[in-house]
């Protein structure tokens, strides 16, 4: 996975091929963190870290 379309998850960190997730913005999310993401209820203990991981991605773009 040296490939020069490697990413890192802004969720896990960890490095996936290009076609493994989905870009938002100038982040990346595999498709792993995107699928626990989705089922993820409010009332779950990992909501508040999704949202501060998918915060990182917009603050990145605005800074």
């Amino acid at each position: 996975m040296n490939d020069i379309h490697d990413h890192y998850c802004s969720i896990c960190g960890e490095q996936r091929a290009e076609g493994e997730g989905i870009r938002i913005i100038s982040g990346f999310i595999c498709i792993s963190c995107e699928m626990e993401m989705v089922k993820t209820d409010v009332k779950d203990a990992k909501y508040p870290f999704f949202i501060h991981q998918l915060k990182g991605i917009f603050m990145e773009k605005n800074a």
